[in-house]
């Protein structure tokens, strides 16, 4: 099966959204949701909004989504998740807890960027979860081996995730953090035709701690104005 690739309208598109869907074109990415549930389907509408093609899966397979995806299509069509996971970038939009059941489909993530747009939390406690002072992109990470992950799109709450991020004569912010920035560039980049202004706040143990449940960066809706 041929992988979804990017593609964008320019109609709405500034200066900066320009030159990043350069970079995105020139690199033939191709871009999977792993997850259906509120933050997977704001992240599905962002995707169709913008003409930026994209997979859409769930473990319950693609049938479950046939009505959920018939206001994206056909920009954003429902599959398998082993077939997702051919995709370049692969964003997390499952519970942390689903994060194993998802990283043993494959011995082997290299090549892949994985977005992690999780958030570890404890029910019904509806804290963080104990992860003895980890990250939980780093926990995430040693499941994906071989992966570059990104810990991006998990600050803000998903019907906000799901508005226009585009504010008046500014953006809704995006944090990106990760240990590779070549892959830190790459999602930074899709937050940025997506509409949003991303700020790469750096590696997984610094900025990664920002961002995660729990973290000062949460639940902020921050405007970058231009």
């Amino acid at each position: 099966m041929a992988r979804a690739r990017s593609a964008l309208t320019t109609s709405r598109a500034n200066p900066s959204q320009l030159s990043h869907l350069v970079f995105i074109r020139r690199h033939l990415m191709s871009y999977a949701i792993i997850g259906s549930g509120a933050v997977g389907s704001a992240l599905a509408k962002q995707f169709a909004r913008n003409k930026i093609k994209a997979v859409i899966s769930n473990r319950r397979g693609p049938a479950s989504l046939e009505d959920a995806v018939q206001t994206f299509a056909p920009i954003v069509s429902a599959t398998e998740t082993t077939v997702a996971l051919d995709a370049d970038v692969i964003i997390l939009a499952v519970p942390f807890g689903a994060v194993e059941e998802v990283a043993q489909l494959r011995s082997d993530w290299s090549g892949k960027i994985v977005v992690d747009a999780t958030n570890a939390i404890e029910f019904p406690a509806f804290k963080p979860l104990d992860l003895g002072g980890r990250p939980s992109s780093d926990v995430v990470a040693a499941k994906f081996k071989g992966a570059k992950v990104v810990k991006a799109f998990n600050t803000l709450p998903a019907a906000v995730l799901a508005d226009e991020p585009r504010q008046g004569e500014g953006h809704r912010t995006i944090f990106v953090s990760g240990d590779h920035t070549d892959a830190n560039e790459r999602v930074a980049s899709l937050a940025t035709v997506l509409g949003f202004a991303p700020i790469t706040l750096g590696r997984l143990g610094e900025g990664g701690l920002l961002q995660q449940f729990g973290g000062p960066l949460t639940v902020h809706s921050l405007i970058k104005q231009r």
